[in-house]
């Protein structure tokens, strides 16, 4: 049972607050309405001397899941796991995921039907594997199946993540240094402009830039502000991650490693798919839909369309360029010999480490490009000042 706070019209219109205990959100929504109530408000009691409660995140799903799939595989039976879970969640949102999950087995629905409705945000391929761990009679290998692909899908994800956090932070600090030197440095030397006309252009330039700066740096300070808020509003917009995501893929060697981090993440779902007895057509469009860049999801797409119309899945990608000539030579082996969703795990092992090396040659490219770049811009700063100062010591003598 979970203590909820709620806010509701009574009968005759009048605004009453109150507590009430629950298995869900939406089991105390339906009573408070048998009773002719109207809720307004309704939320998770949070305990005396305790912060609010977190929001629920991918890695907290993960969990729940492996939990189950261990002890299903335990011996522990489904409706006893699902119990187990909703009193052991330490989340809010996953105890009443799982309280849902229970009513739903207890009226005889099924298990991937009370995973579909339980409110978590789960990606496609786990409802699909649930569905197919149960027609199968393995549904904790399936559920563990979904697992390593969560635990992937995050891996891959936390990577990208990382290989942009660093030159973030380089540009991020470079910025910043460039941004102090012009507004609390160069205009220490601004009484050079006085009386020299004949200062250098780039002195000129650098000692004005700077007392522009200086006389405006508030508002320089606020629009950088402004910008960043906007450029993290606009990074959650999916369609804008999108573009960023497609222009990230078409660099030299930054698109060759998301390009290979795609490829494997593709045969990847498809592999846990296929292991796990799911028709081909669904897997592949399951796979498909997981994909991140456009031109390779178009690629998949048709591939998939042709494979639709009879043709074999290898000679469809491989008219579609959507794999490398290596990946095409491996599904077609797997196609030939049986092994299509051992060939597949194969195939994204083998793009998971080429792009793995990909990424360190990134990493490892970005640190002396800019440095280079800061070093670049604050020695042109430098040389500007200097030329000033060497200006002015000429003209008086």
């Amino acid at each position: 049972m979970q203590e909820f706070q709620y806010e509701v019209f009574d009968r005759q219109g009048r605004r009453r607050q109150g507590r009430a205990e629950a298995e869900s959100a939406a089991e105390l929504v339906r009573r408070l309405a048998g009773d002719g109530q109207t809720v307004v408000q309704l939320r998770p009691r949070v305990a005396a001397g305790k912060t609010l409660q977190r929001r629920l995140g991918p890695q907290d799903q993960l969990v729940a899941l492996l939990e189950l799939a261990t002890l299903l595989e335990s011996g522990v039976p489904l409706g006893d796991a699902i119990l187990a879970q909703r009193r052991g969640s330490r989340h809010p949102q996953l105890a009443a995921a799982f309280a849902l999950m229970g009513k739903a087995l207890a009226q005889g629905q099924s298990f991937p039907a009370a995973l579909q409705d339980s409110g978590l945000s789960l990606p496609d391929y786990v409802h699909q594997l649930a569905e197919a761990g149960e027609l199968t009679g393995h549904l904790a290998q399936a559920l563990r199946q979904a697992v390593q692909q969560m635990e992937y899908d995050q891996r891959v994800a936390a990577e990208f993540r990382s290989a942009l956090t660093y030159p973030a932070i380089l540009v991020t600090a470079g910025a910043a240094a460039v941004f102090f030197v012009f507004a609390f440095v160069v205009p220490q030397f601004s009484n050079l402009l006085e009386g020299n006309g004949d200062l250098p252009l780039l002195a000129e330039a650098v000692l004005r830039t700077g007392l522009w700066c200086n006389d405006r740096s508030g508002l320089l300070l606020a629009l950088i502000a402004a910008l960043a808020a906007a450029a993290v509003f606009l990074l959650r917009q999916a369609s804008l991650r999108q573009r960023l995501m497609d222009a990230l893929a078409a660099l030299p060697i930054l698109g060759d490693w998301l390009a290979q981090a795609d490829a494997a993440r593709w045969a990847s779902v498809m592999s846990a798919m296929l292991a796990n007895r799911v028709e081909l057509m669904d897997a592949l469009h399951l796979a498909v839909r997981g994909v991140k860049i456009s031109s390779r999801r178009t690629s998949l797409a048709r591939a998939v369309a042709e494979v639709r119309g009879g043709a074999a899945l290898a000679e469809a990608l491989e008219k579609q360029d959507a794999l490398t000539p290596t990946g095409c030579n491996l599904v077609r082996v797997g196609e030939q010999s049986g092994q299509l969703a051992q060939m597949l795990g194969s195939l994204a092992r083998l793009y998971e480490e080429n792009g793995a090396r990909r990424m360190k040659r990134f990493l490892n490219l970005i640190e002396p490009a800019a440095i280079l770049l800061l070093g670049a811009v604050l020695g042109t700063i430098m040389v500007g000042v200097i030329l000033a100062i060497t200006s002015a010591h000429e003209g008086v003598l």
